[in-house]
């Protein structure tokens, strides 16, 4: 070999230590012991601060979860207890209203004129403004036959719609429309009470729709 051909002592690389590897590869990651030869802990300003809002946020489910419940967003469960938010009562002209227009305007019209010959008037009727106690059972079981309105005579047809029946109205509902007709078109009659709906419901019960001869007997 000549001496253009032998290695260049200057270019010699001896193998890194286990120990230097070990080091550089702390440095690159950046973990770097402290002076006691352990991984620094997690700081304590972040560990109060995690504490804290687990902390928080146990206390707040604890108070408003309402230990998760079903029945406490149900509308169906019980009414609230003495000193609860009681909720707010409904304008029984704002609900007759609504019922009015869900039930009641398909046949008898939105202005309360009806349509001649089957469906009568109620804006003028002198069964909207007289006895609640028929017009009360007109809705609660419906009516059937012939009906005088107004000189008129009307033929056809009226579906019960209270309780038990296909509209499945409650005295509240049933209450708030009667009140509505009696007063929409000019009227100045007296609302009709709720209370007065279920009493008549409790005393006639289900039966079959009324005819204008047994309601004229009937104060």
């Amino acid at each position: 070999m000549s001496a253009s051909q032998r290695p260049d002592p200057s270019q010699d690389r001896s193998p890194l230590s286990d120990d230097a590897l070990q080091a550089g590869h702390e440095q690159i990651i950046g973990k770097q012991p402290d002076e006691k030869g352990r991984y620094r802990l997690l700081p304590l300003n972040l560990l109060f601060l995690f504490s804290g809002l687990i902390f928080v946020g146990g206390t707040y489910l604890g108070r408003f979860s309402g230990h998760f419940h079903p029945k406490v967003f149900n509308e169906y469960g019980q009414p609230p207890k003495a000193g609860a938010v009681a909720a707010v009562a409904v304008d029984p002209l704002v609900l007759g209203k609504n019922v009015y227009v869900q039930v009641c305007a398909a046949c008898h019209q939105p202005t309360g004129l009806g349509l001649p010959p089957a469906f009568p008037p109620l804006a003028g009727s002198e069964w909207v403004s007289g006895s609640e106690e028929r017009l009360i059972r007109i809705v609660l079981h419906g009516l059937q036959g012939p009906i005088k309105v107004m000189g008129v005579e009307y033929i056809g047809a009226m579906p019960a719609a209270g309780p038990g029946s296909g509209y499945n109205l409650s005295p509240e509902k049933v209450a708030a429309v009667l009140t509505y007709i009696r007063k929409e078109w000019g009227g100045v009659e007296a609302p009709v009470a709720a209370g007065k709906v279920a009493e008549v419901r409790g005393k006639e019960g289900n039966r079959q729709p009324w005819t204008a001869a047994e309601l004229e007997k009937i104060p």
